[in-house]
């Protein structure tokens, strides 16, 4: 049996945000061989034109705070977000961020998995 030498540390998902976001800022949380937890913090970032997300896992994210939109290839409209809404994103459903609101921070969290 293998042991682990694991710490608690509380820590709060609102805070060490920097006041100036040049770029989109990615935290992993959790990683194992079947989920990986990030934070992102977002502030009028998006993907690179005609980039499109094209991932091997399930993607879960919430927006827990900000606003945002979601573009999925093959849709004419992107999906609206505001605080609280969350998304499940299957594996290889082409998607990206169309838009992230430049005047106020965006916080989410992102759990991505694998279906065993």
């Amino acid at each position: 049996m293998r042991k682990t030498n694991k710490t608690m540390k509380i820590k709060n998902i609102f805070s060490d945000i920097p006041v100036e976001i040049p770029d989109e800022l990615t935290e992993t949380i959790v990683s194992s061989a079947d989920i990986r937890i990030e934070r992102i913090i977002s502030k009028g970032q998006h993907s690179p034109e005609n980039f499109w997300y094209d991932q091997d896992q399930d993607e879960w994210v919430i927006l827990l705070k900000g606003k945002a939109k979601l573009k999925f290839y093959g849709q004419r409209e992107a999906v609206e977000l505001a605080a609280g809404d969350y998304i499940n994103i299957p594996s290889h459903k082409k998607h990206r961020v169309e838009w992230t609101d430049p005047g106020e921070v965006s916080v989410w969290l992102t759990v991505y998995y694998w279906e065993a």
